[in-house]
């Protein structure tokens, strides 16, 4: 099945909030919405997350319906976590990559961590920066096969959750 890629239209935020918030609440071992609401409320309203200037909410869209969805920044001081990495220069990043559970298995996640890859490369930045957990082994694993490797200076705790980065240096 074809999927393409493309920046979320305001009138799918409310949508992709509710997959967001689907999916990560549906990770086994990652905090809930109840562990975790201020973390799950950002997730919800997504649209008020990206209306900074280098920050874009993608989507993948696989037969109509949206199928995946991604947050790509271009300017560190937007990432938005803890520890050094806001503080990072000549680096973009994305964060917040969701598939939608009847999506899964299907490349899309893929596809839209190789957009910011590629996009991050077209515009000459030096590195990519991400982060996940412990209990997203399937990205993590994902992220390992595109060339990511893990970064403990990134690391930082969001509450009581250990976050771990990664880095991926782009070869001249």
């Amino acid at each position: 099945m074809k999927h393409f890629i493309r920046p979320a239209k305001p009138t799918e935020f409310n949508q992709i909030g509710e997959l967001l918030v689907e999916v990560f609440g549906n990770i086994p071992g990652f905090p809930t919405p109840e562990t975790q609401p201020r973390y799950f409320d950002v997730l919800r309203n997504i649209g008020e997350l990206i209306k900074r200037k280098h920050t874009q909410l993608l989507v993948c869209e696989t037969a109509g319906t949206i199928s995946g969805a991604v947050v790509y920044i271009s300017h560190m001081s937007e990432y938005g976590s803890g520890g050094i990495a806001p503080k990072e220069i000549d680096t973009a990043a994305f964060r917040l990559l969701a598939v939608s559970p009847q999506h899964k298995g299907k490349g899309i996640g893929k596809s839209l961590s190789q957009w910011c890859i590629a996009t991050a490369k077209a515009a000459g930045f030096k590195q990519m920066i991400i982060h996940t957990t412990e209990s997203m082994q399937v990205a993590w694993g994902m992220y390992e096969r595109l060339g990511f490797k893990r970064a403990t200076d990134l690391d930082f705790m969001q509450e009581n959750l250990p976050v771990l980065g990664f880095r991926l240096i782009f070869n001249k």
